[in-house]
């Protein structure tokens, strides 16, 4: 609806522009094309202005009316606007387009509270879509929103996309990743049978002097050289971390929240 309101107002305001500018021939003799040509030129401009003044407050009405709506009756509009919807890339980014318009500002903690919601709904591949679409807005471009993309990703069955936007956004950055980040990604390789990945990651960490602080980690990757058949490396990397092992009454063991579907 706000799409075709939007699409008719812009239409009216060019059928008005191209009536200013545009004369009856009879109207116009050749001696007195030249004198004219001043008056069309000022009409001209004079309708541009005004085109420019009616989308100006087309916006601003629109913004106005999205200021009376509370935040959370737009992520609900969102929220029953999506359960509508297919799962096409053009329906999905069409209607986050129109939703998105109504504010003057990008909508990042409504958006977040939305996928809050489709993630308790386990709509994983609406919430792949929603940050993909914030993605190519240039927003969203921080770690938090790049765990949601994976742990997504992984949920709907595409570990292997997982794999290649963890390669491309995140994983030349191994120096300063969460290590509930590289936790979660480890956990994603774990149970997609990626096992060479997993070993590949844990032996980045280790070449910046990070060191696993669970035993959960340090005992995944010992599972996956054992199954591998690489049992002389299993067994230095279970030497090598048996402190962690090693249980302690006078210190807790830090515990690493695990991402959604371990």
């Amino acid at each position: 609806m706000k799409v075709m309101w939007r699409s008719a107002a812009m239409l009216s305001l060019l059928n008005r522009a191209r009536a200013a500018v545009t004369m009856p021939k009879a109207q116009l003799s050749t001696d007195s094309t030249l004198k004219t040509l001043p008056f069309v030129k000022e009409q001209s401009d004079h309708h541009s202005a005004s085109k420019s003044s009616d989308k100006d407050a087309f916006d601003k009405q629109r913004h106005e009316i999205g200021k009376h709506v509370s935040g959370r009756a737009k992520v609900d509009i969102l929220l029953k606007t999506l359960s509508g919807l297919d799962d096409s890339k053009e329906a999905v980014y069409g209607s986050l387009d129109a939703w998105v318009a109504w504010e003057q500002k990008f909508p990042t903690v409504l958006l977040k509270n939305a996928l809050i919601d489709l993630e308790k709904e386990h709509q994983w591949h609406k919430i792949i879509q929603v940050i993909k679409w914030m993605l190519s807005k240039g927003q969203g471009n921080t770690l938090g929103t790049y765990e949601q993309l994976i742990v997504a990703l992984d949920m709907d069955h595409r570990a292997e996309e997982a794999h290649m936007f963890w390669v491309k956004k995140i994983g030349n950055d191994l120096h300063s990743v969460s290590w509930q980040l590289c936790k979660c990604m480890m956990g994603i390789y774990y149970r997609n049978n990626m096992l060479e990945h997993l070993i590949k990651l844990f032996k980045g960490l280790e070449a910046f002097n990070r060191n696993p602080p669970e035993k959960q980690i340090v005992r995944k990757v010992a599972n996956a050289y054992e199954m591998l058949g690489m049992l002389e490396e299993k067994d230095h990397v279970l030497e090598k971390y048996n402190h962690l092992f090693v249980k302690s009454k006078k210190k807790k063991k830090p515990v690493i929240v695990a991402c959604p579907g371990k």
